[in-house]
């Protein structure tokens, strides 16, 4: 007997574990040594998965067998700290980088199974779905098909019998919605740019232009095989990090960075259409419908305000005085490295400072050194 599927708003007729297992052999990763876990791909600007490695190989060594990782983002350091053995606590403000957190540092056994997949995927004719991505982001995002598939997913995940496989859901719908998008963003209308007939010099249309359902059984493939149990309690919050009260011996920062230039980072209004996603019944009234991309309703954060996010460091450092610390940085940027040095500096015995030189090709003509730092305090 076949299921119905929805794959990009149209109903088709198929055999739903065929799709799984097409999807998840093309999907397979390597195992993470040691642990036979890998963290999932993911296209998330500013995830620190590239790096982590070189954040752990600096931090090894430091006395701690707790780690509270603030503004945690898609949660790979928390990740790492969970594969060797660590207790964690994962931290982002942002709703929908906390589903991730959930997924992969607090859940330790819940997985996906191919019957709920397929339930994400199909149209159950008992329900009257919602039109709402249909009717608010048409041509400015995804084709009218792909908008109908998601109001459908979502609603359909919504509806999943357990708190874990909706965050796993969630997180693998995300990642096939930013695969989908060229630079992997959501901070302008540009569909155009996927659609139209020309030649480019970036991005992979035929990517692009894949299939939402077998985007999302594969990342959920990934999500499923990187659940693990550890041995210790986890735990995925969604606060402001000022608002924390958890009691680690290591404290992860890695705050949103402005530039040199005063240019913050907006990590909720890149990644708006996500954030709404997983807020589906209140989206409608966090989005500012005056702009052409419908984002969300700007919120002020002194993490991208360059007149604020001085006395908001010295605010947090304050706050976490009383462990170790450890400061995710790019240097140039506001503040400067030497103020982030002095105000740790007052609070720890020994502040060393770890550098990790990148170039980032500006134009054919000119390059800039960018330098990501690790600030380490400690008594």
């Amino acid at each position: 007997m076949q299921d119905v599927v929805t794959r990009t708003g149209v109903t088709t007729f198929l055999s739903g574990h065929a799709i799984l297992h097409r999807v998840a052999v093309r999907s397979a990763i390597p195992d993470f040594p040691g642990t036979g876990h890998r963290f999932p791909s993911t296209r998330y600007q500013g995830s620190k998965q590239k790096l982590v490695g070189w954040i752990w190989d600096s931090i090894k060594d430091l006395p701690f067998d707790s780690l509270l990782d603030a503004f945690s983002g898609t949660a790979s350091v928390s990740y790492h700290a969970k594969q060797h053995g660590k207790s964690v606590v994962s931290n982002d403000i942002l709703k929908f980088n906390h589903q991730i957190a959930l997924s992969l540092i607090q859940n330790d056994s819940v997985t996906l199974s191919d019957k709920d997949i397929l339930k994400v995927l199909t149209r159950d004719p008992s329900v009257e779905y919602p039109t709402f991505v249909q009717d608010t982001f048409r041509d400015i995002y995804y084709t009218d098909e792909e908008n109908a598939f998601l109001d459908m997913a979502i609603t359909n995940i919504s509806r999943l019998d357990d708190d874990m496989k909706k965050a796993l859901a969630y997180s693998a719908l995300g990642q096939a919605c930013l695969v989908k998008r060229p630079f992997n963003l959501f901070h302008r209308k540009n569909l155009y740019v996927r659609l139209a007939e020309v030649e480019r010099s970036f991005g992979n249309k035929a990517t692009w232009d894949g299939d939402f359902a077998e985007y999302f059984c594969r990342f959920a493939e990934e999500f499923n095989r990187a659940v693990f149990a550890n041995g210790r309690e986890n735990r995925a919050l969604n606060t402001d990090a000022f608002d924390l009260t958890e009691s680690t011996d290591l404290v992860y920062i890695d705050t949103p960075y402005v530039s040199e230039g005063g240019v913050g980072v907006d990590y909720s209004q890149f990644y708006h259409f996500l954030e709404g996603m997983v807020d589906y019944e209140n989206w409608g009234s966090r989005i500012d419908m005056g702009s052409k991309h419908r984002r969300l309703v700007v919120e002020r954060s002194p993490w991208t305000d360059r007149k604020e996010i001085v006395g908001a460091f010295d605010r947090l450092i304050r706050k976490f005085d009383d462990r170790t610390i450890v400061i995710s940085y790019r240097s140039p940027g506001i503040p400067t490295e030497e103020f982030i040095c002095e105000i740790v500096g007052q609070y720890c015995g020994v502040v060393k400072v770890v550098r990790k030189e990148y170039k980032y090709v500006l134009s054919k003509r000119e390059e800039q050194k960018n330098g990501e730092l690790l600030i380490i305090g400690h008594s």
